[in-house]
């Protein structure tokens, strides 16, 4: 017993007074950039699903606005042929419906067998830090064919 309570006297008197709470400062820089990180990555996350939400949006309005298309018969076949009145219209009707911030952009047919939709969005963080931008425009495009079979 008096070995340990001679090598814990050894061990205060080689250690100078100043050093105690040195470890505090790191512990709270580490905390804070944990916490930034964390706060970081929740941003990140949302930002993410907002433009899978849009692509999502994009997809549908694209599908619906594929249907816009008119019947005709030529030569004793039948040919869907998308007009671009039909694709907007449709489009239109399918980002109405789902009630989010999101707009049409553009909505029409390059080749009459396929719609074209763009829809676009802001995104706000969930969280505000300083290292995220407050509004990031985000913009999605998709096509979808129209063919009877």
């Amino acid at each position: 017993m008096r070995l340990i309570r001679r090598l814990v006297a050894r061990v205060r008197a080689a250690t100078p007074d100043d050093e105690d709470g040195s470890v505090l400062p790191l512990a709270i820089g580490y905390g804070v950039l944990a916490l930034v990180l964390i706060l970081l990555c929740a941003d990140a996350t949302s930002l993410y699903l907002a433009q899978k939400r849009l692509d999502s949006l994009a997809d549908a309005a694209a599908l619906a606005g594929s249907d816009g298309f008119v019947l005709e018969v030529v030569g004793g076949a039948p040919i869907a042929t998308l007009t671009s009145d039909g694709v907007r219209s449709q489009a239109e009707a399918v980002v109405a419906d789902v009630g989010s911030t999101a707009v049409l952009i553009a909505a029409g047919t390059p080749d009459g067998t396929s719609a074209r939709v763009t829809v676009a969005d802001t995104w706000h963080p969930p969280i505000l830090t300083l290292f995220v931008p407050d509004g990031v425009p985000l913009e999605s495009t998709a096509t979808s064919r129209t063919a009877l079979r």
